[in-house]
């Protein structure tokens, strides 16, 4: 069974040799130009998408709207984007030993973000790369091992914390 990434976790990419990505910085944050009107009586929070290139050549990243997807809560409902305050990768080249980020900012019901679910796919030299999923929540610092400070305990960020933890475990034994 595919688990998805704990917020924080860098993933490589095979097609594109070098390639990783990561979410991270998953916090609570008021966007930088206000609150959009739509979003009144929502908790706002923002997460960074840094996509690094460790390989030997360039490549060509694009991360806008529509490639980013954010779930809340135990139901995997849709966060409210705010695309005006939020910044994206248009068109730009990751030269080796690089990095670009992305900063979105979305909002939901304060009680629903113990649980957030990103799913980014990448556009990569005019290709599109294999969608991927980070699970955090707010109050999940990145690289915890433990459970999340806030989260619901059978929540996914806190099973996907219990999982990796059980396979560094495993591996030490």
């Amino acid at each position: 069974m595919y688990e998805p990434n704990v917020v924080g976790d860098w993933q490589e990419y095979d097609e594109h040799a070098g390639l990783r990505v990561r979410v991270h910085r998953l916090e609570a944050a008021e966007p930088p130009r206000g609150r959009d009107d739509a979003a009144e009586g929502l908790a706002y929070f923002s997460v960074r998408v840094t996509v690094e290139n460790r390989g030997s050549r360039h490549f060509e990243i694009h991360l806008e709207d529509g490639q980013i997807d954010v779930r809340i809560g135990p139901d995997g409902e849709g966060a409210f984007i705010d695309w005006r305050n939020s910044q994206f990768i248009e068109g730009f080249d990751v030269y080796p030993l690089r990095r670009a980020t992305a900063v979105l900012y979305a909002a939901g019901p304060e009680a629903s973000l113990a649980q957030v679910d990103v799913q980014i796919q990448l556009r990569v030299d005019e290709e599109w790369a294999d969608r991927r999923m980070w699970s955090g929540g707010i109050g999940l610092h990145d690289g915890a091992v433990g459970a999340p400070t806030g989260a619901v305990p059978d929540g996914l960020a806190c099973q996907v914390s219990n999982f990796l933890r059980d396979q560094a475990e495993e591996g030490t034994a």
